[in-house]
């Protein structure tokens, strides 16, 4: 194995790869524009499904069946890998969702037994036996295929990208429809099972790791791209901290990384976090580390989401610090704030065109933006926040700063979706127990973080004696626990405002 040292350039760093998944030989291809091609490709996806996908044995023989035999899965997962076009994979999947899901009408049948046995008095281990033989039919026929794929090498992270590939082709809308949604919750259930934490390992990233793995981590780094190899020196070296979840089908590899800062203050701005120049020989002053800044959250695989790997890759990195450092005792976020700016014109855009008070902004908030910007203040702001140019004015950054701390506060606290938070980021750290503690004002210049979240960041803290009182409020009473400064940003909101 290489490792990274100080002579790596940037170009080089840049420029590594970790090997790609390599498919089986590939099977019948799809030309578009040759309608017998197609046609072909067709006929053979069906002989394939046919083939591979094993029908249901009969609930008494259902433990007595042979497996299926390894090598028609392994055809499987050669034809898929040979299918290089989304859409052909897409179709291939969307032809496994429809055709090899449940048998309904045994479901209907098992369904209509166990409601007869209801209305008898009957033993309780044939009512028992009956609401079995129900689950039995309620068994997808593609589910008996992912699990015998699972048993193969390589297996569990083929089933990962499929998944991914489901996804995708699920938000580029070439496969829609309940049994498509219906495949890829089963597939997620599936590798919710495999990727628990038990089945998880816990590795420190440092700048003598792997290249591979630096290399990987550099890549999917969602949240604050990494620029260049001393960049990502600075955020495995001092008074950093970078860990990450491999699994044991494929030790090694990251899953899901976490970046910590370790500070003695809580954290108002990611300029101090991953601008800030640390000389290479730096020590870390152990006794002046009292907090904890969880600051970019990264899933490598996205076959995995939703799948609960977060909360547990927090919980298990906050017990790994608390054994380094006794003396630390805060823990927060320093988050992103995706979507704000685009619900805000939104907002701006329907308030414009009731003419009028809009109540989003005071009267003197109105005429302050209104001389700065020579127009109506609704209808300049839609064009102002629609770049990040306005972050270069002293006088429009003062001037909507209150405004826009408003108008966060009440996104993050008061927009909802089914009853829970509706910006995503938000919802994943209340729901592990996190108080929305404080949003930062220009936390994030980058032109990222401008457009997107206006500068915006937040802050959510872990009170650890109460994240899992916290969790049971959030989920199942809807109830934010949010700190004075939220709240007070929210009542001034409301004051304002009519929603």
């Amino acid at each position: 194995m290489r490792v990274l040292g100080p002579s790596l350039s940037a170009g080089r760093l840049l420029r590594l790869r970790l090997p790609p998944w390599q498919p089986q030989p590939p099977g019948p291809r799809l030309s578009s524009g040759r309608p017998a091609a197609a046609g072909a490709l067709e006929r053979a996806m069906d002989e394939l499904l046919h083939r591979a996908v094993p029908a249901m044995p009969a609930y008494e023989l259902r433990e007595k069946t042979p497996a299926r035999a390894e090598n028609q899965c392994a055809d499987f997962v050669s034809f898929y890998g040979g299918l290089a076009e989304t859409a052909e994979r897409a179709e291939l999947l969307s032809r496994l969702a429809r055709g090899f899901g449940v048998d309904h009408s045994q479901v209907a049948e098992q369904s209509a037994g166990v409601l007869q046995l209801r209305q008898q008095p009957r033993e309780a281990a044939v009512l028992l036996q009956a609401e079995d033989r129900l689950r039995y039919a309620l068994v997808p026929r593609y589910r008996s295929l992912f699990h015998h794929i699972s048993k193969m090498e390589g297996g569990v992270r083929f089933l990962v990208r499929l998944r991914a590939d489901l996804l995708e082709a699920q938000a580029l809308k070439l496969v829609e429809g309940p049994h498509v949604r219906e495949m890829n919750g089963v597939l997620k259930n599936m590798l919710s099972e495999w990727f628990s934490s038990g089945f998880l390992n816990l590795e420190r990233v440092t700048w003598h790791s792997p290249c591979e793995v630096l290399q990987r981590i550099s890549e999917a780094e969602a949240v604050h791209p990494v620029k260049t190899w001393m960049d990502m020196k600075r955020r495995v070296g001092p008074y950093r901290r970078c860990y990450f979840f491999s699994h044991c089908s494929t030790p090694g590899e990251p899953l899901i990384v976490l970046h910590v800062a370790l500070t003695n203050e809580i954290s108002s701005s990611i300029q101090t976090i991953i601008v800030k120049e640390c000389p290479p020989s730096e020590t870390e002053e152990r006794n002046k580390i009292t907090t904890a800044i969880f600051y970019s959250l990264s899933l490598t695989q996205q076959g995995l989401q939703g799948v609960e790997l977060g909360a547990f890759l927090i919980k298990r990195v906050v017990k790994e610090l608390q054994k380094e450092f006794p003396p630390l005792d805060a823990f927060s976020s320093l988050s992103p704030i995706p979507g704000f700016t685009k619900w805000l014109l939104g907002l701006l855009k329907s308030k414009a065109k009731e003419h009028g008070r809009s109540g989003l902004l005071t009267d003197s908030e109105s005429q302050e933006i209104a001389e700065l910007t020579g127009g109506p203040a609704l209808e300049t702001l839609q064009t102002l926040l629609s770049s990040s140019e306005w972050a270069q004015s002293e006088q429009l950054v003062r001037a909507l700063q209150a405004p826009l701390m408003r108008l966060c506060a009440w996104y993050l606290y008061g927009e909802k979706h089914r009853g829970y938070a509706l910006n995503p980021v938000a919802h994943f750290h209340l729901q592990n127990g996190a108080v929305l503690w404080r949003i930062n004002w220009l936390a994030d210049i980058s032109l990222k973080g401008v457009t997107g979240a206006c500068g915006l960041m937040v802050n959510y803290r872990y009170f650890l004696e109460d994240t899992a009182a916290n969790s049971t409020a959030y989920l199942g009473s809807k109830s934010i626990k949010a700190s004075e400064q939220v709240l007070s940003l929210v009542a001034q909101f409301q004051k304002n405002s009519k929603l």
